[in-house]
C-alpha cells in the first residue's frame, strides 16, 4: 500500500507540472485567446509576433501596438514588460516617455529600457529576456533590417518563448518581408482618430489600422485592415464599420499658430 501510495503522488506531482507548462499550438482553424482585454487582439500567451510598419515616421504606431499587446498579457505572476533598443535607433524611434506609459496604463515601474551596443548584444538579451517567468512580454524595437536576425535566431527566439509563455514583440519597418516562425504578422498603420465630444478639434483616441498578414485569429479575414481605438482602461476596442468614419474628414481644423488669448467680451487681449 506504501508503494502504491507514494506511485500516486509522484503521478499527482507529474500531472501538476504538465499542467503548469504553456500549451503549445497546433496551429489549428483559430488560435483562442487565453483572456480577453483586448478583444479580437487578444492572443495565446508564448508566441513571436512580427509588428511591421511601411515607415519609419510611424515608429510611435507600431511601438504602441506592441506595448498594448503586450500590457494584455500582465498579471500578478507576470508584472514586467521590457523594451529592447539599439544605443543609436534612438535618434530615429525616440525613447518612451514614463507619464506618457501612465497614460497608456503601464506602469513606469513595471517597465525595463534595454539599450544595446549591437544587435548581436541585443539578440542575446532579448533570448535571455523571454526565459524570465516573471515577464509578460519582451519588444525589441528595431529602425533596420540585420543578418544576423535570421530564420535561425527567429526560430530559436520563437521556441524559447513558447516554452517559457513568454511573447516577444519584434517592431520592424519597410514593406519587405522574408520567411519567419513567427506566430503572428502584423501590419500596423495610424488612422484618424475620432473627434472628441467635447472639442472638435482636440485629438481623439489613439487609433490604429490593424491587418493580420500571417497567423489566424477569429474575425480577422486575410488582407482586410481593421481599425482600433486605444482606450486606457479597456485595451483596444474595435471601431466598428462606418461609425466615425467620415468624423475626421469634416472636423475642424487645428490650430497650426500661436493665437492671442481671448477675453470675456471675445475681444482679443492684445487689442
Amino acid at each position: 500500500m506504501q508503494g502504491m501510495a507514494a506511485k500516486i503522488a509522484r503521478l499527482k506531482a507529474r500531472i501538476a507540472d504538465i499542467e503548469r507548462r504553456p500549451v503549445l499550438s497546433g496551429g489549428g482553424a483559430d488560435d483562442r485567446p487565453a483572456r480577453s482585454p483586448a478583444g479580437l487582439l487578444s492572443v495565446p500567451p508564448g508566441a513571436l509576433h512580427e509588428i511591421f510598419s511601411d515607415d519609419l515616421r510611424n515608429a510611435g504606431t507600431a511601438l504602441g501596438f506592441a506595448l498594448g499587446q503586450a500590457r494584455g498579457l500582465l498579471g500578478p505572476g507576470r508584472p514586467a514588460l521590457i523594451l529592447l533598443q539599439l544605443v543609436n535607433d534612438a535618434d530615429e524611434t525616440g525613447l518612451p516617455y514614463a507619464p506618457g506609459l501612465s497614460q497608456f496604463g503601464i506602469d513606469p515601474e513595471a517597465f525595463t529600457l534595454v539599450r544595446a551596443g549591437s544587435i548581436t548584444e541585443l539578440l542575446w538579451a532579448l533570448e535571455e529576456a523571454v526565459v524570465c517567468t516573471a515577464v509578460a512580454g519582451v519588444v525589441a524595437d528595431l529602425a533596420a533590417a540585420h543578418k544576423a536576425l535570421d530564420f535561425t535566431a527567429s526560430r530559436r527566439l520563437a521556441l524559447r518563448a513558447e516554452a517559457a509563455g513568454t511573447s516577444a514583440f519584434l517592431v520592424r519597418y519597410g514593406r519587405g518581408r522574408e520567411a519567419s516562425p513567427a506566430r503572428y504578422r502584423w501590419r500596423v498603420m495610424p488612422a484618424a482618430s475620432a473627434a472628441p465630444a467635447f472639442d472638435a478639434r482636440a485629438p481623439g483616441l489613439p487609433r490604429f489600422s490593424v491587418s493580420l498578414e500571417k497567423g489566424r485569429l477569429a474575425g480577422f479575414a486575410g488582407g482586410v485592415a481593421l481599425e482600433f481605438d486605444w482606450t486606457k482602461d479597456n485595451g483596444f476596442a474595435l471601431v466598428e464599420s462606418g461609425a466615425g468614419a467620415g468624423v475626421a474628414a469634416h472636423r475642424e481644423s487645428a490650430v497650426s499658430r500661436s493665437q492671442p488669448a481671448a477675453l470675456g467680451n471675445r475681444l482679443s487681449q492684445t487689442g
